[in-house]
Formats: structure tokens, sequence, C-alpha cells
């Protein structure tokens, strides 16, 4: 299930386009991808792709894959409000976008259980 959230955003003197989504990874509709996608000039200029999940009645983001501080990451965030920054090496962005949407389909129950245990301890 896709959600549209907003479409529109002005940036400092242009005109950008700014998608939002969210993306329900599970039958239960309690695991959900959150995508923004910026375009200028008809390009894609920046992604945010967040896993996030429902934990006692709260969302709450999990992984983040973005292209903030100049650079394609994945920042895995911890229940403490920290967080593990990892550079990975993709330069263009329309593949960033799908190599993140993928990887959080694919391992979200990881990043999930990974999370679960540090918020035990």
């Amino acid at each position: 299930m896709i959600t549209f959230v907003k479409t529109l955003s002005l940036l400092i003197n242009r005109i950008a386009v700014e998608k939002e989504f969210l993306k329900f990874i599970n039958k239960q509709n309690n695991e959900r991808l959150r995508i923004r996608i910026t375009i200028e000039k008809g390009r894609v200029s920046d992604i945010v792709v967040q896993y996030e999940t429902l934990l006692i009645g709260e969302w709450v983001a999990i992984v983040r894959y973005d292209c903030a501080h100049g650079f394609f990451h994945r920042d895995v965030l911890n229940p403490n409000g920290s967080k593990e920054k990892k550079a990975i090496g993709i330069d263009n962005i329309e593949d960033a976008l799908l190599y993140a949407e993928q990887d959080l389909k694919d391992r979200w129950e990881f990043y999930k259980e990974k999370y679960l245990k540090k918020k035990r301890k």
C-alpha cells in the first residue's frame, strides 16, 4: 500500500518538487518506508528513504538512507538517540534510491531486531 503525503516545496529562489510517500511493507501495516524524493529541473536532486516501525502506538525511525552531508549514506538509529553512519559507495542518485528501498524491504526484520535488542539493554 502506498500513501501520498505531500507534493510541493519551495527551495531558496527556485522551485523544486518534493514528493513523499509511505509504503507499508507488511500485511499488518505496522512496518513502513517513508520515501521523500526532491526533483529539480526534471532530475532527482535529493532522497530520503527511512524504515519506520510502529512501537507502542508510535512510529519510530529505525534506519534512514539519505544524501545529507554531501554523500549517500545509511544511518542506523539507536534507541538512545545516537546513530551509526556508514557511507555507501553509490554516486548515481537514482541507483541510490533503488538500493535503499530494496535493502530496507529485504532487511527490515534484521534492522528491527537489532534495534529491539539495543532497547532491551
